[in-house]
């Protein structure tokens, strides 16, 4: 019998391991990619171990494909260098069962895209709609031709005009206050042994070393949105330029970076979670699904789980009609997902809020209860994040 087919909306890390997960099931993936390309360039992502055994379930090994740096120790220091809290990636993996990995973006997009067949991905295929009234979707796309599908994936990222299409009623995103810079930057002289997050008053700053040797910086600060300085890299020097080393050293290796090669971004999530995961035989995942901000590093992390989940209750793609169990499996899917990730979304905003402070009091008072807390309590809090991960039964 002709296998099932799925389309899948975007090709960034979301859609790409559901389109590895489906593959895998024996279904027939198109990915539509509105951009005509794969990114050469791009900020890092943290892997967690909730993502990477996620990954393991359809046969990718992150840190074989992409690389991986395991800093010797983790945690968050104040802007004059002071450790509040600071854990061994060695106790991470003793509690996990592996540390957490960061990697190259770009790095981890071509790994997925490897481990697809050629024909699969579509680059400058702009899907503008996907009609799903006659129970078999069609998919737009902008140049032609229409897509028929069984299913269709919807990893359309943050401003999904899916999501948009199909919920219309939905709040959609939520402004959280912040804006943040990221970049990616070569210092091997430097020696920087630890992953680590400073906090100020309404400003973060983060280093975190890769898998390639270099390091991914990111910084957040409480501004309006829309608002910010043309020259990112001169705004980074005045808002971090006299925090604690190796800071000001590696925003010297910023200055030397082209302007276009500091990305900056206002941060959203979603404003309320949405009714249900899927439309008929439409299924969101990722972004598209439950944007939440970056505080806990697991929005990359949460688009997997989807992929996999989804793929793991979904029927195999060359057996069977599936005219009757598609329905069950998508509702299944929300059922499986929607409660866990709306529950990382709602806390990673709540993080948030603690890295934003600004009032000098309350500052103090976060700093001096996050260096009370014993690392052993720090990591406990992290369990349901790091071993949430489960396939149903």
């Amino acid at each position: 019998m002709p296998k099932r087919h799925a389309v899948v909306v975007g090709a960034g890390i979301g859609g790409l391991a559901a389109a590895i997960a489906l593959h895998r099931r024996g279904w027939q993936v198109t990915v539509c990619e509105r951009a005509p390309e794969p990114p050469a360039t791009g900020a890092g992502i943290g892997l967690a171990p909730n993502a990477l055994r996620a990954l393991d379930a359809i046969g990718v090994d992150a840190a074989h494909a992409a690389g991986s740096a395991v800093p010797a120790t983790m945690g968050v220091r104040r802007p004059d260098g002071r450790w509040l809290t600071r854990a061994d990636t060695a106790d991470m993996a003793a509690r996990y069962g592996m540390p957490p990995i960061a990697v190259p973006r770009p790095a981890l997009t071509a790994a997925l895209a490897a481990a697809l067949p050629p024909e699969t991905l579509r680059y400058g295929t702009a899907v503008t709609g996907v009609d799903d009234a006659a129970g078999r979707p069609i998919v737009r796309t902008a140049a032609g031709p229409d897509l028929p599908a069984d299913l269709v994936v919807a990893a359309d990222g943050i401003h999904s005009p899916l999501r948009r299409a199909y919920f219309p009623s939905h709040p959609g995103l939520h402004y959280i206050g912040e804006t943040a810079w990221r970049t990616i930057v070569e210092a091997p002289d430097l020696r920087i042994p630890a992953m680590s997050e400073t906090w100020g008053r309404g400003e973060r700053f983060g280093v975190t070393p890769l898998s390639d040797g270099r390091f991914y910086l990111y910084a957040t600060a409480v501004v309006p949105a829309g608002r910010g300085s043309a020259d990112h890299r001169a705004e980074l020097r005045r808002r971090f330029g006299s925090w604690h080393n190796p800071i000001p050293a590696l925003l010297d290796r910023v200055g030397r970076l082209a302007p276009a090669d500091v990305l900056r971004n206002d941060l959203y999530d979603l404003a309320a979670p949405l009714p249900r995961l899927h439309h008929g035989r439409i299924v969101w995942l990722g972004d598209a699904a439950h944007a939440m901000a970056p505080n806990l590093g697991q929005g990359g992390c949460q688009a997997i789980e989807d992929a996999v989940v989804l793929a793991h209750l979904l029927p195999a793609g060359d057996t069977g009609d599936g005219s009757d169990s598609l329905p069950a499996a998508l509702a299944a899917y929300t059922v499986a997902r929607r409660d866990r990730t709306d529950a990382v979304r709602v806390r990673a905003r709540r993080v948030g809020r603690l890295g934003a402070l600004r009032n000098p009091l309350a500052v103090a008072i976060r700093d001096a209860v996050v260096r009370a807390t014993p690392t052993r309590f720090a990591l406990r809090g992290m369990d349901d994040l790091f071993n949430g991960f489960r396939l149903p039964g």
